[in-house]
């Protein structure tokens, strides 16, 4: 599976930027799929992940009601479209994919497992 990262940007603080992440390859049919930053200095967190059986979402309690996580089936593509963004939201975005967890919506966290896309940069600052 091969995932393309796309829509980071420099944005000013309470301004919006949507991350998109577009799949390809040999998915399966149900998977956990998401977002993941890494701010300088930080350990990499989940963000905000879909599993695809159910569509199920996760969001990390510091984004809840600002980040909203979506699906394009036809298009392979999720979105992540990011308001009222933050300086502290400031990082290297990740998609992933990875198979079901029971109890999960997300991939795992370490990189070594499932399939990454490279990072995408968001800045927020005045």
């Amino acid at each position: 599976v091969q995932l393309q990262a796309s829509g980071g940007g420099l944005v000013q603080p309470g301004g919006s930027l949507r991350l998109a992440c577009a799949t390809s390859g040999d998915t399966r049919d149900y998977y956990a799929i998401g977002w993941f930053r890494q701010a300088p200095g930080k350990e990499r967190e989940e963000v905000s992940c879909i599993n695809t059986r159910d569509n199920s979402t996760y969001y990390t309690d510091s984004v809840k009601g600002r980040f909203t996580i979506s699906r394009d089936k036809s298009s392979n593509t999720v979105f992540l479209q990011m308001n009222s963004l933050k300086p502290e939201d400031t990082a290297v975005y990740y998609c992933a994919e990875d198979r079901l967890r029971v109890g999960s919506q997300c991939p795992r966290r370490n990189p070594l497992f499932g399939s990454w896309g490279q990072g995408t940069q968001v800045t927020v600052s005045s």
